[in-house]
Parts: structure tokens; C-alpha cells; sequence
């Protein structure tokens, strides 16, 4: 049987470690379960190994959805805006990346909402390999090399709402 590991989900504004929710998740999709049965098994599951406030119950859930509907490739069109990931170790180049990013929202008059993300497992649950690397919306845009900050402003513009 697998031991269960932690996985880091976006709930509301904060990105929050839940224990076993990959085993649950995989369950769910192995069984082929609608997205409602789906949310209630991986909830009941994620609730035997983690605290959840019962005032956060609705917003783990929607979480959960969001999570397994990625999963299935069904993307949410209401998805929260513009979200940017960057994944490193915590190096001089993963932290320069993290300027840099702040300095082309600022140049591009974008807001986004920013996660770090240092660990190694976690990084590779989204596909990346060598680090830094970043994230845009879901999508890798480089990965083991330091962008340009003209690049990096490129995507972030590319994505931006305000692009019309």
C-alpha cells in the first residue's frame, strides 16, 4: 500500500500541505467517478490524515475540484487570474528569477499572484526537472535556464487579462 505524502493545493489565497491527496486523487480517476463523487471520496479521504476547519470545508472542496478536474484536463474558465510558480531550491538563480518576475509585472502594470516553490517532490509532481524554472497559468515557460527579464515580461503580457 502506498504511504501517503503531502501535496501542496492552492486553497483560497494560501497554498496549504494536505496528506494524501495524490493517493485519493488517483483513486478517484482510476475509478472514472463524476467530478462530485470524485470531491466527496478525495475530501473524506484528505480529512482521515489532515485538520480541516469546518469554516474552510467549502473552499477545500472547491480545491479539491479544481485539482481533479486538472486531472481529467478540464480547465476551469473562471480560474483565478493570472498565477505564477517558481520552482527552485531556493538558489541565488531561483531567487533572482523572483525579482526578475516582480520587476516585469511591475514593467507589464500586471498584479499576479506569486508561490515559490522549494520543494523537490513538488516540483516534480508539476513535470520539471532541472531547475530554476517558471510557471505561467500551468505552463512551464523555461525550465534550468535564467530567462531575460524582456522574456519573462513577453509571457507575463502574453497571459495578462488585460491582453486584448
Amino acid at each position: 500500500m502506498d504511504s501517503p505524502t503531502q501535496r501542496m493545493i492552492r486553497i483560497g489565497k494560501s497554498s496549504i500541505g494536505l496528506i494524501g491527496v495524490d493517493i485519493a486523487l488517483n483513486k478517484a480517476l482510476a475509478a472514472e467517478m463524476p467530478i462530485g463523487q470524485a470531491v466527496d471520496f478525495i475530501f473524506r479521504a484528505v480529512k482521515e490524515h489532515n485538520y480541516i476547519p469546518p469554516t474552510m470545508v467549502e473552499k477545500y472542496q472547491e480545491a479539491i475540484g479544481r485539482e481533479y478536474r486538472k486531472l481529467l484536463g478540464v480547465h476551469d474558465e473562471q480560474d483565478q487570474g493570472l498565477t505564477i510558480r517558481i520552482l527552485g531550491t531556493g538558489c541565488i538563480s531561483c531567487n533572482g528569477l523572483q525579482t526578475m518576475v516582480i520587476d516585469a509585472m511591475e514593467r507589464a502594470g500586471v498584479a499576479a499572484d506569486i508561490e515559490q516553490i522549494h520543494d523537490r517532490d513538488e516540483i516534480w509532481r508539476l513535470g520539471v526537472t532541472s531547475t530554476p524554472a517558471l510557471m505561467i497559468n500551468g505552463q512551464i515557460k523555461v525550465a534550468g535556464i535564467k530567462p531575460t527579464l524582456a522574456q519573462v515580461e513577453g509571457w507575463i503580457r502574453e497571459v495578462s487579462p488585460d491582453n486584448d
